[in-house]
C-alpha cells in the first residue's frame, strides 16, 4: 500500500469478495477540510475606480434640492386648489362651523357677565360679518359667503344691521337668535332669555 494514499475496502456481499475503494490522496483531503477563502471587502479605492454607471448604484439615499422644490410646489398647489373644492362640495360644513363659532362667542359673553358681575353684550354687524363683546377687546369674523339674520330685543338693536344679545350677572339674557343661512337652509343659534342657555339647531325656510 502506498504511504501517501488511503484505501478503504468495500465489501461486496453478493460476490463474496471485497473490492478496493476509490483512492483519495491525502493532499485532496486536506484541501477539502480547508475553509474557502473569504471574499475581499470593497474599499474606497475600489468604489472610486468603478465606472459612472456602476458608481450610481452606490449613491446614498436621500432627496436632491430640485426634488424638494418640486414637492413643495405641488403641496402649495394642492393647498390652493383643495379648500375651495371642499367648500363647494360640502356647503353645510362652513355653515355649521360658523354656527359653532357664534355659539362659542355667545357663551364667552355670558361667562364674562357672570365673572365680572356686570352686563355684557354680544354685538354683531350682519352686513360686515363681524362680532364683538361690548367693552372687551375680543372680537371675530364670520364667513362672507353666508347670509346672517339677527332676531333680538328692540332695545338691543343699534341700527338695521347692528344689534346684539345682552347677558346679565345671574346668567339670564335678553334672548334672541342668530340665523346663518345659504339659500333655504342653514343653522340658527338660539339664546333662552330666562336661563341664558345657548343651543344650535338646523334652520329651514318655511
Amino acid at each position: 500500500m502506498n504511504a501517501t494514499n488511503v484505501v478503504k475496502p468495500i465489501c461486496n456481499h453478493r460476490l463474496g469478495y471485497q473490492a478496493p475503494a476509490r483512492v483519495i490522496p491525502k493532499t485532496c483531503l486536506a484541501q477539502l477540510r480547508r475553509p474557502p477563502p473569504a471574499a475581499p471587502e470593497a474599499d474606497c479605492l475600489t468604489l472610486c475606480s468603478k465606472s459612472p454607471a456602476s458608481a450610481a448604484r452606490y449613491r446614498p439615499g436621500g432627496f436632491t434640492l430640485v426634488e424638494l422644490l418640486v414637492v413643495l410646489a405641488v403641496a402649495g398647489l394642492m393647498l390652493a386648489v383643495v379648500p375651495p373644492l371642499v367648500g363647494s362640495a360640502m356647503p353645510g360644513v362652513e355653515l355649521k362651523a360658523a354656527a359653532r363659532r357664534t355659539a362659542g362667542a355667545l357663551r364667552l359673553t355670558r361667562e364674562v357677565a357672570i365673572a365680572a358681575g356686570r352686563d355684557a353684550a354680544w354685538i354683531i354687524d350682519v352686513d360686515n360679518h363681524r362680532y364683538r363683546i361690548e367693552g372687551d377687546h375680543r372680537h371675530g369674523n364670520l364667513p362672507s359667503g353666508i347670509d346672517i339674520e339677527l332676531v333680538a330685543a328692540e332695545d338691543e338693536m343699534q341700527s338695521e344691521s347692528v344689534g346684539g344679545i345682552r347677558f346679565f350677572p345671574d346668567g339670564s339674557s335678553t334672548g334672541g337668535r342668530v340665523i346663518l343661512k345659504r339659500g333655504d337652509g342653514g343653522y340658527q343659534v338660539g339664546v333662552n332669555w330666562l336661563t341664558g342657555r345657548i343651543l344650535i339647531a338646523q334652520w329651514e325656510r318655511n
